[in-house]
C-alpha cells in the first residue's frame, strides 16, 4: 500500500525531527555491533544516496558513514552498469542483473521487465512472504506508475511515496527517512529501501559539485546516523543480526551531469556493515548489482539459478 501523508503532517514531522540534534551514533568512532546469538533474526536496510562522486565523497565529513564502514565492508571502486543515468543504475542495483535484462535504458521505465526480474523486495514477497518489506522514495517511479514504473511494485507490505520535486530535495529525503526510523522503531521489518534524491538533484540544480552538493551529502550522512540510531533503538535489537548496506547509483562530471563513461560517473560505492560482515576492503571491486543479492543472502534466502541473476554477495562471513 503507497502511503501518501498530508503535507500538514509531514510538516509537524519534520520541525520534530530538526529539533532532534545529531544523533548519538554519529557521535561514536566506530560502528558498535554486538555479535548476534545463534538464532539472531537477520535484517537488511539498505540507504540508496543517489548520484554521489567517490572522490567528493573523500573530502566531505561523513561520520556516520565512516563509522559504518570501520565496521565492515567498504571499497570506493565499485562500478555501476551503462548508461550512467539513475533509471538502470537503480533498476540494476534493486534487481541484480544487467540493463539488457531488466530492460531500463534511460531514465523511461516504460520498456521494463520487472515481471521477469523484480526488485529485491518484491523477490523476498515472493520466495518469503512472512517477511515485513519496506520501501521509502521520493523519486515517483521507483514507487509509483509515474513515468513508465513503479520499480518497486505493490507487493512490498508498505510503501511510501514522495514528491521530491513537489516538496524539495531535501525536505522529500527527511520525510522519507522520519518513515523509515518510524518502520525501524515500531514495527517488525525485516527489509528495508530507502531512497534519498538530493544530493543528485542538487548537483544538476547547481550545475556543479561545489558547496551546495557537498552539504547535501552531509545530510545523507546524518540521515544514515539517525536510521542506524532507530536500529539500535530497538528493544529487540540484541537479538537481532543487522545488515546495513549503502550505495550510490553513478559519479558526475565536475559540471554536474552524468550518463557518460569516464571514471568519474562510473566508479561509485559499495559499503555493508553489521555483525556478520568482513571488516576491510573487498579483494575485487563489486559492482552495484551486487547489493541486493548481498541483501538476499544476508537474510537467508538461496538463490536460484532460474533469477538469472549478475550479482553475488559481497563482504558477508558465512
Amino acid at each position: 500500500m503507497t502511503d501518501r501523508r498530508p503535507l500538514l503532517l509531514t510538516l509537524l514531522l519534520l520541525s520534530g525531527y530538526a529539533c532532534c540534534g545529531t544523533p548519538a551514533f554519529a557521535q561514536t568512532k566506530t560502528a558498535f555491533w554486538p555479535s548476534p546469538g545463534a538464532k539472531a533474526q537477520p535484517k537488511v536496510l539498505l540507504i540508496g544516496i543517489d548520484g554521489v562522486r567517490v572522490d567528493v565523497l573523500r573530502e566531505v565529513a561523513t561520520p556516520n558513514l565512516d563509522a559504518l564502514a570501520s565496521s565492515g565492508t567498504f571499497s570506493d571502486e565499485a562500478r555501476n552498469v551503462r548508461p550512467t543515468v539513475s533509471g538502470p543504475c537503480w533498476s540494476s542495483m534493486l534487481i541484480g542483473v544487467e540493463p539488457e535484462k531488466h530492460g531500463v535504458h534511460n531514465n523511461n521505465f516504460s520498456s521494463n521487465r520487472y515481471g521477469e526480474f523484480p526488485d529485491f523486495l518484491t523477490r523476498i514477497e515472493a520466495v518469503r512472504p512472512e517477511l515485513n518489506t519496506f520501501a521509502a522514495v521520493d523519486w515517483l517511479p521507483l514507487g509509483s506508475e509515474e513515468g513508465g514504473g513503479p520499480l518497486i511494485s505493490g507487493a512490498v507490505d508498505r510503501k511510501v511515496v514522495v514528491d521530491g520535486y513537489e516538496l524539495g530535495w531535501l525536505e522529500a529525503d527527511s520525510v522519507s527517512v522520519i518513515a523509515t526510523a518510524d518502520e525501524i522503531r515500531n514495527e517488525d521489518p525485516d527489509a528495508l529501501f530507502v531512497y534519498l534524491g538530493a544530493p543528485d538533484e542538487i548537483s544538476h540544480n547547481i550545475g556543479g559539485i561545489g558547496g551546495e552538493y557537498r552539504d547535501a551529502i552531509a545530510a545523507a550522512d546524518r540521515h544514515v546516523g539517525r536510521l542506524v540510531d532507530a536500529i539500535k533503538a530497538r528493544a529487540t535489537f540484541d537479538r537481532e543480526d543487522w545488515l546495513v548496506l549503502v550505495s550510490t547509483d553513478h559519479g558526475r562530471t565536475e559540471e554536474g551531469g552524468h550518463g557518460g563513461t569516464s571514471p568519474e560517473e562510473t566508479t561509485v560505492f559499495y559499503l555493508a556493515s553489521g555483525p556478520g560482515v568482513v571488516v576491510g576492503k573487498p579483494a575485487a571491486p563489486p559492482s552495484i548489482m551486487d547489493v541486493p543479492v548481498t541483501a538476499l543472502a544476508h537474510l537467508g534466502i538461496e538463490i536460484d539459478p532460474a533469477w538469472r541473476l549478475d550479482g553475488k554477495p559481497v563482504g558477508l562471513k558465512r
